[in-house]
């Protein structure tokens, strides 16, 4: 039994490593491609990407590659960027650094999408993520929550943030070493810039930790 669950740790920790030194970006049909074309795992990943392409059509991209504004009318539905330092969320066994052997999971975003809809002055978003979530060799949860918030900006010199929601999904790991998830966040609304402004606009998105950790009580005053 001891020989059976050094080579699980073994082998999370072999697939961790052959990611790392490759420096690679999972798309999201590239597990299947890992577990073999006929694996569950790979049927989720083509259901997801089939899901997508009903939802957005050509309006979504792989993680990390450039966008341009896509024109629908007078509207300009923002590119999409993965904010710089939350494109992945590690999560550690307790008390430890997410990292090593002490890794339990991390998810990663794979690839994006969006469109916009503008009505009374008011710009209405969907925006669709896509990632992975993967075993570390401390061991993941049967399940975890995926918190991912998604920012509007204005840029320039003085970086501007016009609306930003929290979304959440939960993914079910179960004993899989591997496992994509899709998130389409909704109702995303915000003011619909100028002519001049609409350029500047950007959707950044990223994981958010702090999101999942319940808000302080508030504390009242004491009655004297």
């Amino acid at each position: 039994m001891r020989n059976i669950r050094l080579m699980q740790a073994s082998g999370r920790a072999a697939i961790l490593l052959i990611l790392a030194a490759a420096g690679v970006t999972l798309a999201g049909c590239g597990g299947g491609s890992m577990f073999g074309s006929g694996s569950s795992l790979g049927n989720a990943s083509s259901a997801i990407g089939d899901r997508f392409s009903q939802i957005f059509g050509s309006n979504s991209q792989e993680a990390g590659a450039t966008s341009q504004p896509s024109p629908d009318g007078d509207l300009t539905c923002p590119s999409v960027s993965i904010r710089p330092g939350a494109s992945t969320y590690a999560v550690g066994a307790p008390g430890k650094q997410a990292s090593g052997n002490d890794l339990r999971y991390q998810a990663t975003i794979t690839r994006t999408a969006r469109d916009c809809n503008l009505n009374a002055g008011q710009i209405t978003v969907r925006i669709g993520i896509q990632g992975r979530v993967i075993a570390g060799p401390a061991g993941a949860p049967p399940s975890v929550d995926v918190p991912l918030r998604v920012a509007v900006v204005q840029e320039g010199v003085n970086p501007k943030t016009i609306a930003t929601k929290v979304f959440q999904t939960s993914v079910q790991i179960g004993s899989e070493t591997s496992v994509p998830f899709s998130l389409v966040g909704e109702d995303l609304v915000y003011p619909a810039p100028t002519a001049a402004a609409g350029d500047s606009y950007v959707f950044y998105i990223g994981f958010d930790p702090q999101a999942l950790k319940p808000e302080p009580r508030a504390t009242g005053r004491k009655k004297r």
